[in-house]
């Protein structure tokens, strides 16, 4: 495999106007680079590639040798199977990003400066391998290398208490636990019938909360004055039946414009900072939420997150990745959440245009073998790689 990874950079030293120059690259262990990343970056665990260059940030020496790369295969394994890739496929993947890097290209410093090194990633592997890596190059070209944030739902917690309706455990105390994991903010979804969340559980997160607070409700009068009541820092408007195991659908807009913007409007003039719409991935949807005045659109990921097969899977993510794009260009903030898993997440997590990902009962089933804060962690770990 060395070998042939070896020769792969080679072609693309001459791809990229280099064929002077030379590397150096080592397949190691988890174990190995662990100790390389803690010893040398000073962080912490495996990673999947990590790259020296011979000239660190300087201009290229007139040496031949650019530096070296070295690999996890434990990491890379792992990686192209959660992705679905072929195992050699990823390896070049990986080969050709640590290549990028001994040649100056950092994806860390974000902006144009990562999508470049995305795009210039995707297009050297293409032309390597046009046949065999086709998805992996797909994945690149999807990947930009911008943050993502996660808004954990703590509605579930709240799931088990009422099931003996007694006081623990305390959705409270696991929204503390979630921002000492990393969480970016906490979802509530309280619905008409209490099922779940209740009003006192808002009002004392309203008050802990050092994130942001979002509030998932219904457009009725009863949840409009608690929202102008309470004053969560966002307020995500949802569909809601009584016979509904968990929310199936986005919010009908389209018909229903009109009726929405009074809503938003009213939320908005009380002091609400945010407005967010929660819509299925649908253009004509979306061209009709962008008449309300909502600031943010939550695409729905419900029929993604529940596709069987491949061939449905990547149909859907198309409709995600396209209902992003347009949602960007109408002017909204976008996010996506509904039945995202630390199974599914990161085809979703590597599509730029969405910027938050809000997830519960994944991380609350996870946090009851891990702990909550652990759960989130894992969680953010997998949004990061999917654009490190």
């Amino acid at each position: 495999m060395k070998k042939y990874l070896q020769k792969k950079l080679s072609e693309a030293l001459e791809i990229l106007g280099l064929p002077e120059k030379t590397l150096e690259i080592y397949l190691v262990d988890d174990k190995t680079i662990a100790g390389i990343n803690r010893q040398y970056l000073g962080r912490s665990g495996p990673t999947n590639v990590i790259s020296f260059s011979y000239w660190e940030g300087r201009r290229p020496p007139r040496s031949p040798f650019l530096g070296e790369i070295f690999i996890s295969q434990d990491t890379a394994r792992r990686e192209a199977e959660s992705y679905g890739f072929p195992y050699q496929a990823y390896l070049l993947a990986l080969a050709v990003h640590g290549l990028l890097h001994l040649l100056g290209h950092e994806h860390e410093r974000g902006g144009v400066a990562a999508a470049r090194m995305a795009a210039l990633e995707a297009q050297v592997l293409e032309k390597l391998a046009p046949r065999g890596h086709k998805k992996v190059v797909k994945f690149l070209q999807r990947r930009e290398y911008m943050p993502a944030k996660l808004a954990v739902n703590v509605d579930h917690v709240a799931t088990v208490r009422e099931a003996r309706k007694v006081h623990y455990p305390d959705p409270v105390h696991a929204a503390v636990l979630a921002e000492l994991g990393g969480a970016h903010g906490i979802v509530v979804h309280l619905r008409g019938d209490r099922r779940h969340i209740q009003e006192r559980d808002v009002r004392l997160l309203r008050e802990i909360v050092k994130t942001k607070l979002v509030l998932e409700m219904a457009a009725t009068e009863e949840m409009i004055q608690f929202a102008l009541e309470v004053r969560p820092d966002q307020v995500t408007l949802v569909p809601e039946k009584r016979t509904e195991i968990t929310t199936e659908g986005g919010l009908a807009v389209k018909g229903h414009t009109k009726k929405v913007a009074q809503v938003v409007e009213r939320l908005k003039e009380g002091g609400i900072l945010k407005v967010s719409l929660f819509i299925n991935p649908d253009p004509e949807e979306l061209k009709a939420a962008a008449r309300t005045g909502a600031d943010v659109v939550e695409l729905h990921t419900g029929h993604y997150a529940e596709a069987r097969g491949e061939e449905e899977r990547e149909k859907e993510l198309a409709r995600l990745e396209e209902a992003a794009r347009v949602a960007r260009d109408l002017g909204f903030e976008v996010h996506a959440g509904h039945g995202l898993s630390y199974e599914n997440i990161e085809p979703v997590a590597a599509i730029p245009e969405i910027i938050e990902f809000s997830i519960g009962h994944a991380i609350v089933g996870r946090a009851l073998l891990v702990g909550m804060a652990e759960a989130v962690r894992e969680m953010l770990r997998l949004i990061e790689k999917a654009r490190p």
